[in-house]
């Protein structure tokens, strides 16, 4: 089958990946699930893994098959499988969770001892066929179509996993700040006016991403190219702040933001990621506001994300790209020309 593969850590994107003629997956365990890869979402972090950043954080084997956000249908079930059959339409959870380790049993499932991540430290979706487990898919609805929802497995529940810890941070009329409505901020904006009754203020330097932000319920948008953020939160908050940040950058520009527009007590949640939090500890102590790192989300939070998406309560807007156009896609990410997801159609 063909497969999209990294075979060494490289700057250029336009030669990223090799398109390669590899077996397909077989079922190896009695939980193993085969699935036809319908939709597989490119993100962001395909472009870091290309890069080489994740090497030291993760084990890489090379080559390896790119590509964490997928969805499609079985193929093939191991013996024991009951949740999917042959036929099935399915979205993957990135992760394969061993369900008997210490975090796995207090439900802490992206902590798993034993994992295997698709695209990241195993074989993912940028391919015909994708191996994965019962533990890591979840039945689609009726007539939703797989690449049309597969970029929810990992930037969806990214973004769901961040507000639904935001929305613990705010009650009623309170702000909340998205920074950055791109592929995973116009997922978490959706997401914390579905659940929160807050209002919400999009920061994003495009016209188009301010004006997709409007669609999609932001109360307030503002333009950092020609406004003071810190000054533009001040007016629309009162000088309160912000009782939640949600950037979605995670550039240095916008970490250092956070001093100027939390609230007191507020949160500063990290979900891009790329530059650095380079801020005086006296800051944080002034302010009691927090910096919060955010992973992909759980298994059981894909579930939640799938029934928002069910009630049409949260939309995707998507790209999509043929497999040979792979190394085009993480170009146009890299210059920032995605408007929303790029999927994969294999």
């Amino acid at each position: 089958m063909d497969a999209a593969r990294l075979h060494e850590y490289t700057d250029d994107m336009s030669n990223g990946l090799s398109i390669d003629d590899i077996d397909k997956p077989q079922v190896q365990h009695s939980d193993d699930v085969i699935v036809a890869v319908e939709g597989a979402g490119w993100c962001q972090t395909d472009n870091h893994i290309i890069e080489g950043m994740w090497e030291q954080y993760v084990p890489q084997p090379l080559p390896m098959t790119l590509g964490h956000e997928n969805a499609g249908t079985v193929v093939e079930v191991g013996e024991e499988v009951e949740l999917v059959s042959e036929g099935d339409q399915v979205i993957c959870h990135p992760v394969q969770t061993c369900g008997t380790c210490r975090p796995c049993r207090q439900g802490e499932t992206m902590y798993c001892e034993n994992d295997a991540f698709n695209g990241l430290t195993t074989d993912g979706g940028f391919a015909e066929e994708l191996h994965t487990s019962e533990r890591s898919v979840i039945p689609l609805p009726d007539g939703v179509d797989p690449a049309d929802i597969a970029p929810h497995a990992d930037a969806g529940i990214t973004a769901y996993h961040a507000a639904k810890k935001a929305v613990g941070g705010l009650n009623p009329g309170d702000a909340a700040v998205v920074i950055g409505v791109g592929g995973l901020g116009h997922i978490g904006l959706q997401c914390l006016e579905s659940m929160s009754a807050a209002d919400i203020v999009a920061v994003d330097i495009k016209q188009s991403a301010r004006d997709l932000a409007d669609d999609l319920g932001a109360h307030y948008t503002v333009d950092p190219k020609s406004e003071d953020v810190a000054d533009a939160i001040g007016d629309i908050t009162d000088g309160t702040g912000a009782a939640q940040v949600l950037d979605f950058v995670g550039a240095d520009e916008t970490t250092a933001l956070a001093p100027d527009i939390c609230a007191a007590g507020g949160d500063h949640h990290i979900i891009g990621y790329g530059g650095h939090i380079h801020e005086p500890a006296q800051a944080l102590v002034n302010g009691e506001f927090s910096f919060v790192g955010n992973i992909v989300g759980r298994y059981a939070e894909l579930q939640e994300l799938v029934a928002l998406v069910e009630r049409e309560a949260v939309d995707l807007h998507t790209t999509r790209y043929d497999l040979g156009e792979i190394n085009e896609v993480a170009e146009k990410l890299e210059h920032g020309e995605i408007e929303g997801r790029a999927v994969i159609t294999p």
